[in-house]
């Protein structure tokens, strides 16, 4: 099948602001009751499903580490983090995303930055500007991750943690339409797979509109092997079932690292 031409920066920022006004539960700001709690000190976000990120996989001190969320918009880990006392920076591709977390910021007084971009491009920050990426799922819509890896690296200071969550490619062999209407896993697709190689335009427009975010699977090559390449250690791995698929009976699909940059940390 012929991959039919799509930008996929402009194309998911569109399909992405359409998400948030029809209530996508990754675009839910966090409530007041969070905001307060995570000022106390009882804090904690999610890299991948619903399961809370390990403390340990944290700064010893959050307050005052600058932090880049990174294609996290929502008004989700960004604001919490920035409650905790870090210095925060929301990157992502949706304007509507971003509004999210300046809603919040501005009911809860939370100093927060904003910045629109494409998670592989990272130049309105200097090298070594972070202390920590915390980047959920979301590479699932983006073509290609080594330039992703290579300028979270770049951005981050000697000693800095990334902090990633991904699809396990896995769920992407399946038919969608048996997995979603049936809960039955069909095998179907070659891996890697992409909504516009594998799926005709009138298939993609009756699953889920030709309008919606565009996704394209990664190999643990691609994934894990591309923060590697990129110059980061991983030094911790987790799993989970996929929050809201049939495939969580059957296999884990959602893997998450941490993945630190070489030398003293600050």
């Amino acid at each position: 099948m012929s991959q039919t031409p799509v930008d996929p920066v402009a194309h998911n920022r569109l399909a992405w602001d359409r998400e948030v006004e029809e209530g996508n539960e990754w675009s839910r700001p966090v409530g007041p009751e969070v905001i307060a709690k995570a000022r106390a000190g009882q804090w904690s976000i999610v890299l991948i499903g619903y399961e809370p990120v390990d403390p340990t996989w944290f700064p010893p001190e959050i307050a005052g580490r600058d932090v880049l969320c990174l294609a996290s918009g929502g008004g989700q880990q960004g604001p919490v983090l920035a409650a905790a006392g870090a210095r925060v920076t929301v990157f992502d591709n949706s304007p509507r995303q971003l509004a999210q977390d300046e809603m919040v910021a501005a009911r809860e007084g939370l100093d927060l930055r904003t910045v629109l971009g494409d998670a592989r491009d990272l130049s309105p920050f200097p090298d070594a500007s972070f202390d920590l990426v915390v980047h959920p799922v979301s590479n699932l819509f983006i073509p290609e991750l080594a330039p992703v890896w290579r300028e979270c690296h770049r951005v981050l200071r000697p000693g800095g943690t990334l902090l990633s969550g991904f699809l396990n490619p896995d769920v992407y062999l399946f038919d969608a339409e048996s997995l979603e209407a049936r809960g039955e896993l069909v095998v179907r697709h070659r891996l890697p797979y992409s909504d516009l190689t594998h799926l005709e335009p009138a298939e993609r427009e009756r699953l889920w509109g030709l309008d919606a975010p565009v996704e394209y699977s990664h190999t643990l090559t691609e994934q894990l092997g591309g923060q590697i390449a990129a110059g980061f250690a991983i030094t911790g791995f987790a799993e989970a079932p996929h929050h809201s698929e049939a495939t969580a009976g059957w296999l884990p699909g959602y893997f998450a690292t941490k993945a630190v940059k070489a030398g003293a940390s600050h």
